[in-house]
């Protein structure tokens, strides 16, 4: 067996990565081309890289078919109930930094909280004879977070792009995405709920609680720890 470290494949997360790894004396390679997810890691001896988009590293982790890899805070809270009994994190890597927010149109004035947003949702309701939508896909993120806040009156709305844009175009009133400046809510008459994010992510380095590992894979894989922190 060997150590399978899964990063993502491409742009800005993969880059980052690479560096965080060289500056820790690990080179990650992609080899071949642009359309071939294949790596090589120099370093530690006896670990495998595997390119994998950042929302599938949770699932390869879950399922132990990686032992480590890098993904959002976000993307393991969300697609990994009891994400704590299948992973650990290791290393917050400085990087990635975003928070998912809820957000509602600048013109509703008397909406700053969470809590101004669950008498909105009734009045809607009474109002309108359906629920307030919100648009997003950290469906189960959002569900807690309203949950626990004492939201009742809503729907989610699936939205796997553009999310910002669906309150103009009148598919939902309000939206929960993941945003790192703000520009994009700005730019679409929207303003952050400022009682807090629902969560804030960044690029953390993870080790599934349930993959596999002999002796061998058990002295790589605290080599490779060890290198890393």
């Amino acid at each position: 067996m060997t150590v399978k470290l899964g990063v993502p494949s491409k742009g800005r997360l993969m880059e980052k990565t690479f560096d965080w790894f060289a500056a820790r004396g690990v080179t990650l390679t992609r080899t071949g081309s642009d359309r071939e997810y294949a790596g090589e890691v120099e370093g530690v001896d006896g670990v495998s890289l595997v390119l994998l988009s950042a929302g599938e590293i949770p699932r390869e982790l879950a399922a132990g078919r990686i032992h480590l890899g890098v993904t959002g805070t976000d993307l393991i809270h969300e697609k990994l109930p009891l994400w704590e009994q299948q992973v650990e994190p290791i290393s917050e890597m400085g990087f990635g930094h975003a928070d998912l927010i809820l957000a509602v149109p600048v013109a509703w004035i008397d909406v700053a909280l969470t809590d101004d947003l669950d008498a909105v949702a009734a009045a809607f309701r009474a109002r309108h004879g359906f629920r307030l939508r919100i648009a997003t896909k950290y469906h189960r993120l959002v569900r807690e977070f309203l949950r626990d806040a004492g939201v009742a009156d809503y729907q989610l709305i699936d939205s796997q792009g553009a999310t910002e844009g669906t309150v103009a175009n009148e598919t939902a009133e309000a939206i929960a995405d993941i945003t790192s400046s703000g520009e994009t809510l700005r730019a679409n008459h929207l303003k952050v709920l400022s009682d807090g994010p629902i969560l804030a992510s960044q690029a953390t380095l993870w080790r599934s609680r349930v993959a596999e590992l002999d002796d061998e894979d058990r002295t790589v894989l605290r080599a490779l720890l060890e290198r890393l922190s």
